[in-house]
């Protein structure tokens, strides 16, 4: 009796212990991956215009591979394509023109807490159309302002030798760094490493 009662409760130990393994979760699904991204809105201090109110906003999200390209290679585009919009108003104190832009994002990569990302002027009142511009964005911490660079203040003129300047031009994801100070608003930068090729 001894020997069946425990020959049954060693089979139970063993149903139990089957049952338990039976019952593990299965592995999760892999999270999506991060994705990078830029969104705010604020005015500058450009030291080089002291007086003119200039403000921009910027809603840039990555879109990995969606933008392809007729070169060996990116036919399925680059791990830094991005989506999104860029406005820009720059009020000029002399004069009381305002200067209006907005540009559909076609390029963002991040680093830690900054962003840089390009975008193509669809409308504008000052003749830009067409016109890639690059934008970068530092998310301040720790009490530190937020920063902006935009391309065409810094980096986007070709001065010649004879001293004459040549319009430059942006590639994808050029632009300096963020040089001015944020004054009043704010941006948030979302990190995320390059998405791997498809």
């Amino acid at each position: 009796m001894k020997n069946r009662t425990r020959a049954l409760a060693l089979g139970g130990s063993a149903a139990l212990l089957a049952a338990l393994v039976g019952a593990t979760p299965a592995p999760a699904a892999p999270a999506a991956p991060k994705l990078a991204s830029a969104h705010g809105g604020g005015t500058i201090f450009f030291p080089y215009s002291p007086d003119d109110d200039i403000r921009f906003t910027v809603d840039a999200e990555s879109d990995p591979f969606t933008r392809p390209l007729p070169a060996p290679g990116l036919e399925k585009g680059m791990p830094t394509d991005a989506r999104g919009r860029v406005t820009i108003s720059h009020h000029y104190a002399e004069g009381g023109f305002t200067g209006v832009a907005e540009a559909e994002v076609d390029c963002l990569v991040t680093g830690g807490r900054t962003a840089t990302l390009t975008a193509v002027v669809k409308t504008s009142n000052v003749g830009w159309e067409g016109r890639r511009i690059g934008i970068s964005v530092q998310d301040g911490q720790r009490g530190e302002p937020d920063r902006l660079g935009f391309s065409w203040a810094v980096a986007n003129a070709d001065v010649k030798p004879d001293g004459t300047v040549a319009q430059g031009t942006v590639g994808t994801c050029m632009a300096p760094a963020p040089f001015t100070e944020v004054t009043k608003g704010a941006f948030k930068v979302t990190p995320a490493p390059l998405a791997p090729r498809p």
